[in-house]
């Protein structure tokens, strides 16, 4: 069975706002780190060794890009979290 997004942040996963600063400025998810989708690519190395990697943005666009970049990186067990609401939501 597949852990859900709540489990995988109580084991430490990284949760990654992929907004611009500005709009990550405006709020974002308790504990989330603001790395913009156009920097995701030149920031492996601080996706590696996590022990799965959160990615979220305002309407799943960005972040499903952001997931197909680490993905092709090789990064494991990666989940879009799809939205802020979405992720508040599964963090309740």
């Amino acid at each position: 069975m597949e852990k859900t997004i709540k489990e995988w942040v109580n084991e430490g996963a990284m949760i990654v706002d992929v907004r611009t600063p500005s709009e990550f400025s405006e709020g974002s998810i308790e504990n989330a780190v603001n790395i913009p989708l156009n920097e995701i690519e030149s920031r492996i190395s601080e996706f590696e060794n996590k022990p799965a990697v959160i990615v979220f943005c305002r309407s799943g666009s960005r972040s499903a890009m952001a997931r197909t970049i680490l993905s092709k990186h090789q990064i494991p067990n990666l989940y879009n979290g799809i939205n802020e609401e979405f992720m508040r939501m599964q963090l309740l």
